[in-house]
């Protein structure tokens, strides 16, 4: 039995790959609502509850995509930092809410912002978030490298590609990787890749409840994999491997912290590269 439609709410209605936005959204909210959250984030609990969907559909909530959502911030702010009026360009942002996070964090911040992402969910974002003379949108494909003439290149570009490159086979993320390497020489671009196994699972249908599973990930690639694009993508000058911000909790922060120590167990932990382009 479906729920009551709330009228004052707005419908979000997402499917595949770009119904994740949802479920990352929610997940970043249900943490920013704790009293012991990891991430300040007040924007996606706006957005969260002024959505008209059925949330719970996902399960529980943990604190991953937050840590991945700060450990994005991090970086982001780091590069910004040292480039304060560059573009960070979002590539398949969904709903995330980084730009708010961070223009909140950096005074007087002149970055700008621009969003490129698949039509559904560019007008979710367009009709509930708001608007700044910073943030420019691209409603396309990530792939379709249009884009890329909308980058003003000339004070410093930031590449994010966040919860991405898994969805895309692995021959067309290796293309966007060499295509931002070409376009954007002195850039940098940050990604994410889950582990191998959880990658191996959502392929086999891994659900998070009895009402939702993941899309396929076709694409995988290990920290030792991510190290090697320097050797296999021209422009690609420097690979680093991100460890991620810390969580909530002594025993995750130990076993998290033992993945990067330990090279036999480096398998066991999420990528996070960071790419220096030539």
């Amino acid at each position: 039995m479906s729920a009551t439609p709330d009228p004052g709410r707005t419908k979000a209605e997402l499917v595949g790959v770009s119904e994740t936005a949802l479920l990352t959204l929610n997940a970043r909210a249900a943490e920013a609502r704790r009293p012991d959250a990891i991430i300040d984030d007040p924007m996606a609990i706006a957005l969260a509850d002024s959505i008209d969907f059925d949330f719970a559909k996902f399960g529980r909530t943990g604190q991953d995509f937050a840590l991945r959502a700060l450990t994005f911030d991090r970086h982001t702010r780091g590069y910004l930092n040292d480039h304060p009026s560059a573009t960070v360009v979002a590539l398949a942002e969904g709903l995330q809410t980084s730009f708010w996070r961070l223009d909140a964090a950096i005074p007087n911040g002149q970055f700008r912002w621009l969003t490129v992402d698949l039509p559904p969910v560019v007008d979710l974002r367009t009709r509930l978030l708001p608007e700044s003379p910073r943030i420019s949108i691209c409603p396309q494909s990530a792939l379709d490298y249009s884009w890329t003439e909308q980058v003003d290149q000339s004070q410093g570009v930031f590449i994010t590609a966040e919860g991405l490159l898994m969805y895309l086979q692995p021959e067309l993320a290796l293309e966007l990787i060499a295509q931002c390497a070409k376009t954007f020489p002195g850039a940098q671009m940050l990604f994410d890749m889950p582990v191998a196994w959880f990658s191996k699972l959502a392929r086999r249908g891994l659900r998070t409840s009895r009402r939702y599973k993941f899309p396929p990930m076709p694409f995988a690639m290990s920290p030792s994999e991510a190290a090697n694009l320097a050797n296999m993508v021209p422009g690609i000058r420097v690979v680093h491997d991100l460890q991620v911000s810390p969580g909530r909790g002594l025993l995750f922060n130990t076993l998290m912290s033992a993945t990067y120590r330990t090279s036999a167990l480096r398998s066991l932990r999420p990528t996070m590269a960071l790419l220096e382009f030539g």
